[in-house]
């Protein structure tokens, strides 16, 4: 007898889609098990307001986890620098699987560079993290709130409302717009939101025997890796509105490196460190508490969890 298909509640963004669809197949490949994508609608996609405003990137998940528990689905996708930092009750994250780009990518008209757009160029992000860099890397920049979809973002350049705009660039290939990308940050120019280029795969915690399924997509690294930049956030007590970037990355042995930085990319914190991959918690808590003690709390305003979305 045929086991019946798992089903896979998603966002129904584009990116969202064509993520589950790689998480489904991958499920299917692994395990034989089929898998119907149910897509659900979030606040996140339906409200206008600034990521910062409606409670962070966490809108994006409740009402995906709302499924999850109710039982109209048996797992769920997110990017999982959507997820917040801190466990959610009766929920496990049951599988990271192999991590794509983490870095963050310009889109600018005419293949223009970074350095070769004008004094006063408007850069969209909705990102207070990228913003900060952005502003670190070129104090004479302007930087612009945006929200939407990529495809969204991506004609406000042009359409010539923006001369550019940041994205993962691993979304960017998810979606088939990775020709569009003019540059690519690398980490010691702008350092990634923790968990970017990665997706998390949740189910509900009293179903072991999923969770194990799931288990068989996860990839070990990304996973450890994962679990560190997340001990960071939750450490830091970091929302939305905090310009914070964390990346782990290592197989047995794990290096990371994480900044705060203030709002105006004036002042930076960073602090880096390595840890066994079995002691990834701590790594990320070992280096939330030298931020810390450092002065990062003056630039971490909120206690809701998250960062910009693609």
């Amino acid at each position: 007898m045929t086991e019946p298909a798992l089903r896979l509640g998603s966002r129904k963004s584009p990116m969202a889609i064509v993520q589950s669809e790689l998480v489904a197949a991958l499920i299917t490949e692994r395990t034989g098990r089929p898998v119907e994508i149910v897509g659900v609608t979030t606040l996140g996609d339906v409200s206008r307001s600034q990521l910062t405003q409606i409670g962070g990137t966490g809108v994006f998940v409740s009402a995906l986890r709302e499924a999850l528990l109710g039982g109209e689905v048996d797992l769920a996708v997110h990017s999982l620098k959507d997820l917040p930092a801190a466990a959610a009750d009766g929920i496990t994250l049951a599988a990271v699987p192999p991590r794509d780009d983490p870095r963050d990518a310009l889109v600018a008209r005419d293949g223009a560079k970074l350095a070769d757009l004008p004094a006063g160029a408007r850069i969209g992000t909705g990102s207070p993290r990228r913003a900060a860099q952005l502003l670190a890397l070129r104090g004479d920049l302007l930087t612009v709130p945006i929200r939407g979809n990529a495809g969204t973002r991506l004609r406000q350049v042009t359409d010539g409302e923006l001369d550019a705009v940041v994205l993962a660039a691993a979304g960017l290939a998810r979606i088939g717009h990775q020709n569009a990308i003019t540059q690519v940050f690398e980490l010691d120019e702008m350092l990634p939101a923790p968990g970017q280029g990665a997706l998390a795969v949740e189910c509900r915690a009293d179903d072991p025997g999923l969770a194990g399924l799931l288990a068989t997509v996860s990839d070990e690294a990304s996973m450890a890796a994962a679990i560190a930049e997340r001990s960071l956030l939750e450490a830091l007590a970091a929302g939305c509105s905090a310009p914070v970037g964390g990346y782990a990355a290592g197989t047995a042995q794990l290096a990371m490196r994480a900044a705060v930085l203030s709002p105006d990319g004036t002042r930076a914190l960073r602090a880096h460190g390595s840890a066994p991959a079995a002691d990834a918690r701590r790594l990320g808590q070992d280096l939330a508490a030298e931020l810390l003690r450092r002065g990062a709390s003056a630039f971490i305003s909120s206690p809701s969890s998250g960062n910009d979305v693609h």
